[in-house]
């Protein structure tokens, strides 16, 4: 009962007014992080990301909630589509790094197949025009976990190798579910690889 009611809560908490996150044409902003990938904890940067090809940088409320599981389980499992097109996933939430440590080995979800970005004061997500939620106490995760932090709207954005967004993807505004997310995006940097018609 408890894990329905956080699960409501959350939802609840999710479907707010969205601020307008950036769009398409829009310059993404730089950022760095401290991200985990397969439990280790690294330096990331969108700027030596973009050297590689486009990226995928998606937002996600809490790593062990149910859509963000979802979410960061499909993305695994499709991780070797975005690679057969060059593309780099980076998905970012307000969580400590230690969390991110367990998230992005565990075999269920991230699995060690792509890097989690720590944004825990939400400045990532902001320069992004993301709204950025406070938690509420009492909130704990899939693990039974109380998540301490604010929560930012779940939204996908994928950059182009010039750093500009092609796409922008909203729960909040186009009401679609975690795995729309990586469906989407996948769809976007595979149409990104195709030859531009002279």
């Amino acid at each position: 009962m408890k894990r329905l009611l956080t699960t409501v809560l959350l939802s609840s908490a999710l479907a707010l007014p969205a601020l307008a996150a950036l769009k398409k044409g829009d310059a993404a902003p730089d950022f760095s992080a401290k991200a985990s990938l397969a439990g280790k904890a690294f330096d990331f940067s969108l700027k030596d990301a973009l050297k590689k090809g486009p990226v995928v940088v998606y937002f996600y409320p809490s790593a062990y909630t149910p859509g963000c599981n979802i979410e960061a389980h499909t993305f695994a499992v499709n991780k070797k589509k975005f690679d057969a097109v060059g593309a780099t996933i980076i998905g970012v939430s307000h969580d400590s790094i230690a969390r991110l440590n367990d998230f992005s080995a565990d075999p269920e979800y991230c699995a060690g197949e792509f890097p989690v970005a720590s944004d825990p004061e939400g400045k990532i997500a902001k320069s992004y025009d993301l709204k950025v939620m406070e938690g509420k106490p009492g909130f704990k995760d899939t693990r039974g976990v109380e998540i301490d932090h604010a929560f930012t709207e779940r939204t996908t954005f994928v950059v182009a190798s010039d750093g500009k967004i092609v796409a922008t993807y909203s729960s909040a505004d186009d009401n679609i579910k975690p795995d729309d997310h990586v469906t989407k995006s996948l769809a976007t940097v595979t149409e990104l690889k195709k030859p531009k018609a002279m």
